[in-house]
């Protein structure tokens, strides 16, 4: 069933023009293939994927959507630093970062927004 099917994130956009320039150039990805104008799909690592597809809804959700898990998050930061992505700090009962990093028993866990406000985050585990 489900347990051993390939997952795949999907996640809005306002704008499929902006998005697609925002995870070119700040996230060095390339979309895979496109179902149409308004639907973007990205491939990641391990057969992993994401779909951005075009709805007005981008940017309502105020949780994290989807993240990439790292060996080295300080390395990732610091890449995607040089191509302009701004992390977010967050100050909430159980979570604060220090220049952009939260650290607990688990990890270590950075957030960030793409050009349509969703919330993104890249973790390393302990």
């Amino acid at each position: 069933m489900l347990k051993d099917l390939e997952i795949m994130a999907v996640l809005p956009a306002k704008d499929i023009d902006r998005a697609k320039e925002f995870y070119r150039d700040k996230l060095g990805l390339e979309p895979a293939d496109s179902v149409d104008n308004d639907n973007l799909m990205f491939r990641c690592g391990k057969g992993t994927g994401f779909l951005v597809y075009k709805t007005d809804n981008a940017g309502t959700a105020k949780n994290t959507q989807m993240g990439w898990e790292t060996e080295n998050i300080e390395r990732e930061m610091e890449e995607l630093r040089s191509r302009g992505v701004v992390f977010e700090e967050y100050d909430f009962p159980g979570l604060k970062t220090e220049n952009g990093v939260a650290t607990n028993e688990w990890g270590k866990g950075a957030w960030f927004l793409d050009s349509e406000g969703n919330i993104l985050n890249i973790s390393q585990r302990a």
